[in-house]
This record gives structure tokens, C-alpha cells and sequence, in this order.
């Protein structure tokens, strides 16, 4: 049986919590009525589970420090059917409702995935879903219909599988900021906005993948952040946020997926993207250094033959 008590946080955190439940199956519900499909009909939340370091205690609320970390509620929407899993079509306006709801002053983070992806996902031994199976809390389920039990994965099938992972995704960011250094030389300030975004977003799927094999489908850099930050805090040291306007570049470049290429209003500075290619740098470095350690810890524990 997963957990279901929230006793562990204070008060304000646990009434956040309850607001976030409601806001969502709220939206979800707006976003499927009145609809002639059958999926949409039938559609439903199935579990919403609370996972990370409010799940497990050791969250981190310092908004007023020099690093200013905050972590975010990390949850997994469980729904029963691979089609609700949409972001931009039924969880982008329950997204931005809780940006702006008073209610609900925690950053909130969220996957959505179906029972059968998360399923198959703990059988096949995948770390992250296992590690929600076993460290998660339950928040709101439809239904008693327990997950399935993760499947062990032996220390070889996480080195081989980690390995594969960093090296197919981690060579390319170093590509992708090299490409960008190219672009701002020539004069070309969006493009290189657009490939330092993807340099940065494949840094961070990188180390998801190669410490949890799974990463998710999303281009939003301040989400990955947080997933990987809460994997290691020693990540938070690419990102200052002591000063407004470096957070500020940061959030321009989150914009550059899509406006840098498609927006004849996005505007980003030389100067900007200088700093933002430099702390790109130092985030590849990090993510080079922890991946490596990981994969060292990993080849550790496979026995000697």
C-alpha cells in the first residue's frame, strides 16, 4: 500500500496540497465536458500523487536567502487514458490557474501520465516510477486498483541502461551550445536564444535519464530545472537567483522554444545571452560531473564475475 498521510508538513503546506487536488480535478473536468468522445465521456483522474522532496521531508523553503531555493510540489496525474495525457489540451489552464491562485503559494510541478504507461513503467523495473511507488503519497485516487509492484533491476541492467542514456543525450548539449556561440557571433540573437534553450533542455534530460531513465516530454526549462535540482542541489549553483534581472534572462530564455523562432516580438540582449551561455557552460559541467559519479556509484555495485 502507498502512503496517504500528510503529517509530516505544516499545516500551510498540507491546505496548499488540498487546494492543488481541487483546482485540478476542477479543470479536468471543465476540459472534458460537452465532449461527443467516447474517451472524453469515460475520461477520468485516476490517482494524483505527491512525489519528491515534499513527499519524502526534505523539502527546502528559502526564498529569502542569497540562492532564494524553493522546491516545488512534484506530482504525478494518474488518468485512464493515454489521450487525456495532452498537456496543452486538458492541463495547460489547471497549470496556469495555479500559478495564480492565492491559495497556492508553492511552485507545482506536474506529469501526467495513464495507468498503463506507469504500470508497464514499474515493471519493467524504470527507477523513477518505482521510486514514487515506494516513496509517494497519495493525494486523491478514484479507486482502490494498487499500481503494480516495481520489478528489481539488477546493478548491471542500471549501469547499462544509465550509460546508454548519457551517452546518447549528453553529447549533443555541448553541440547544441556550440552551435549557439556560432549564431550569437554571426549576429543571429533568436537563433541562438533557440539552440542555447535546447542546449540547456538537453543538459537536464540528460541527467534525469541517466540517474532515473525517464525524463519528461517537456520543453519548460524552469520545470526541468526543478526535477534535476531535486535530484542534486548542487545543480542550483548554475542558476543565481539573488537578482531580478538574471531571473529574469532565465525566463526569456524559457520563452525561446517557441517565441525566438515564431514570436517577431521576442527580443534577447548580447549581453544577456552572453551570461546565459556562460552559466550554460558551468550547468553542462555539473551535469557531466554528477552523471559520471552516478555512473562510477552504479559500476560499483555489479558484482565481480
Amino acid at each position: 500500500m502507498m502512503k496517504t498521510s500528510l503529517d509530516h508538513l505544516p499545516s500551510n503546506k498540507q491546505r496548499e496540497l488540498a487546494r492543488v487536488v481541487e483546482i485540478l480535478l476542477e479543470e479536468v473536468e471543465d476540459a472534458l465536458k460537452g465532449s461527443s468522445a467516447e474517451f472524453k465521456k469515460k475520461g477520468r483522474v485516476l490517482k494524483i500523487i505527491l512525489f519528491g522532496s515534499y513527499a519524502r521531508g526534505d523539502w527546502v523553503d528559502e526564498p529569502h536567502t542569497m540562492k532564494g531555493y524553493r522546491s516545488d510540489f512534484d506530482l504525478l496525474v494518474i488518468v485512464n487514458n493515454r489521450k487525456l495525457t495532452d498537456f496543452a489540451t486538458y492541463w495547460y489552464k489547471a497549470s496556469d490557474r495555479l500559478l495564480r491562485d492565492r491559495g497556492v503559494s508553492t511552485q507545482v510541478g506536474l506529469i501526467v501520465h495513464s495507468r498503463r504507461e506507469v504500470n508497464t513503467a514499474l515493471r519493467q523495473g524504470q527507477y523513477f516510477f518505482s521510486e514514487i511507488r515506494r516513496q509517494g503519497i497519495v493525494l486523491y485516487e478514484l479507486d482502490d486498483e494498487p499500481l503494480a509492484e516495481p520489478k528489481p533491476q539488477s546493478p548491471a541492467d542500471a549501469l547499462r541502461l544509465a550509460g546508454e542514456n548519457f551517452q546518447n543525450r549528453f553529447p549533443g548539449a555541448g553541440g547544441l551550445l556550440d552551435t549557439s556561440k556560432y549564431a550569437l557571433a554571426k549576429g543571429r540573437n533568436n537563433e541562438a536564444a533557440f539552440l542555447l534553450h535546447q542546449a540547456v533542455e538537453h543538459a537536464y534530460s540528460a541527467l534525469l535519464l541517466t540517474l532515473t531513465s525517464y525524463s519528461p516530454p517537456s520543453h519548460n526549462l524552469n520545470f526541468l530545472r526543478t526535477l534535476a535540482e531535486e535530484r542534486d542541489r548542487r545543480l542550483t549553483d548554475a542558476w543565481p537567483r539573488d537578482q531580478q534581472r538574471l531571473r529574469a534572462w532565465f525566463n526569456t530564455l524559457n520563452e525561446a522554444y517557441v517565441k525566438a523562432r515564431y514570436s517577431e516580438h521576442y527580443q534577447i540582449s548580447i549581453e544577456a545571452l552572453e551570461w546565459l551561455g556562460e552559466r550554460t557552460a558551468i550547468l553542462h559541467d555539473l551535469v557531466e560531473s554528477i552523471c559520471r559519479q552516478h555512473l562510477e556509484m552504479l559500476a560499483q555495485q555489479v558484482p565481480v564475475v
